[in-house]
């Protein structure tokens, strides 16, 4: 079947994410083994009905989580953000905007409160496609198969007609299980290719 969208992970494809050493260091600070520190900020992050809670909210978890006051929470928070955030591929990106005028284009991303608004201050990432889909927003997470199915309902395309690229594997798989065309980012020049030549192959495939 021709392939009419592209969906693209942000974190890891769109984002280059670089590792700050966040964790080992609040590790350090409140001598906590940096798995604890991890499996708190992730509990305290996540988990929580669609929409229910705030900013504010995730704020207070982590104060109780932790045990520390409102300003320590907030400059925990922010020392994820940084390294959440990354730096724009931005040949990554200038590549998936061009896509928009010939396909349908979305991004999806395992997410937490406040990264759409994040990503649109930092990175406009909503003017490059025509949808974004944040898992903590929709309540589902990849590789469900819901989230892939919402994403092209979104699109107004079936799965089969999808190019989905992902730096996980196990969110590539959960894609392909769905019927998508999953391509595994490695790099932005093996990723471009890849989606080339899919797009390509459907081409061939919409002549013959």
């Amino acid at each position: 079947m021709a392939i009419r969208g592209i969906v693209l992970d942000i974190g890891g494809v769109l984002e280059v994410i670089s590792p700050t050493g966040w964790v080992d260091r609040w590790a350090a600070d409140l001598a906590l083994p940096a798995s604890d520190v991890a499996e708190r900020f992730a509990t305290a992050t996540a988990g929580a009905d669609v929409g229910a809670v705030t900013e504010a909210g995730i704020l207070t978890r982590l104060g109780e989580a932790f045990g520390v006051a409102p300003g320590r929470a907030r400059a925990l928070m922010d020392d994820f953000w940084a390294e959440y955030l990354g730096t724009l591929d931005v040949g990554m990106a200038a590549y998936f905007e061009a896509l928009g005028g010939r396909y349908r284009t979305a991004l999806l991303s395992n997410s937490c409160v406040g990264a759409r608004e994040r990503d649109r201050e930092r990175y406009r990432l909503e003017e490059l496609c025509h949808t974004v889909v944040y898992s903590h927003e929709v309540g589902m997470t990849k590789p469900d198969p819901r989230v892939y199915r919402h994403t092209c309902e979104r699109l107004g395309v079936r799965p089969e007609e999808v190019a989905f690229v992902d730096d996980t594997p196990a969110c590539v798989e959960g894609a392909c299980a769905v019927g998508m065309h999953g391509v595994l980012f490695e790099n932005t020049a093996q990723a471009i290719a890849d989606v080339e030549a899919l797009l390509r192959a459907s081409a061939l495939e919409r002549s013959a």
